[in-house]
C-alpha cells in the first residue's frame, strides 16, 4: 500500500478538522469578544456621560 492512496482521505480529514475547530471558535469565542466589546463601549459611554 502506498501513501498516495490515502492522500484524499487525509486531505478530507484535515479540512473537516479545521472546519470543526473553526465552527467551535465562531460559536464560542467570537460572541464573547463581540459582547465584551459592546459592554466596554457602553461602560465608556456611561462614564463619559456621568463626568460631563
Amino acid at each position: 500500500m502506498e501513501f498516495q492512496q490515502y492522500l484524499g482521505f487525509l486531505a478530507f480529514l484535515a479540512i473537516f478538522t479545521l472546519g470543526f475547530w473553526l465552527m467551535i471558535f465562531l460559536a464560542l469565542v467570537a460572541p464573547y469578544w463581540a459582547s465584551s466589546y459592546v459592554f466596554q463601549r457602553i461602560k465608556e459611554f456611561i462614564t463619559k456621560k456621568l463626568k460631563s
